[in-house]
């Protein structure tokens, strides 16, 4: 069956980096566009970049220029890279198998904070 599991999260100051990093299982990972949403505290989820099956990506405005999406499709990993991390950006990550969110792996906490 389909497996997503994101890792990588953690507590950050503002203005920092982290690297969230998705490991895919169960379905033809590198012909599939892969996502990633957030959900931030009593907020709905919420889009945040999306990958074709090669390098072509998407972003939500609110990210833009600050994180990167890539994958390693020899691996069947989905990466996050967060830079100049902002307390807006505290959420839980998920991978996802569409933009929705509807198919998502069990998140991992980012939290950004002094």
């Amino acid at each position: 069956q389909v497996q997503l599991v994101e890792s990588g999260g953690g507590l950050v100051q503002p203005g920092g980096s982290l690297r969230l990093s998705c490991a895919a299982s169960g379905f033809a990972f590198s012909s599939n566009w892969m996502f990633w949403v957030r959900q931030a505290p009593g907020k709905r989820l919420e889009w945040v970049s999306t990958i074709n099956s090669g390098t072509t990506t998407y972003y939500a405005d609110s990210v833009k220029g600050r994180f990167t999406t890539y994958r390693d499709n020899a691996k069947n990993t989905l990466y996050l890279q967060m830079d100049s991390l902002k307390s807006e950006d505290t959420a839980v990550y998920y991978c996802a198998r569409n933009a929705l969110g509807t198919i998502r792996g069990q998140g991992t906490q980012v939290t950004v904070s002094s």
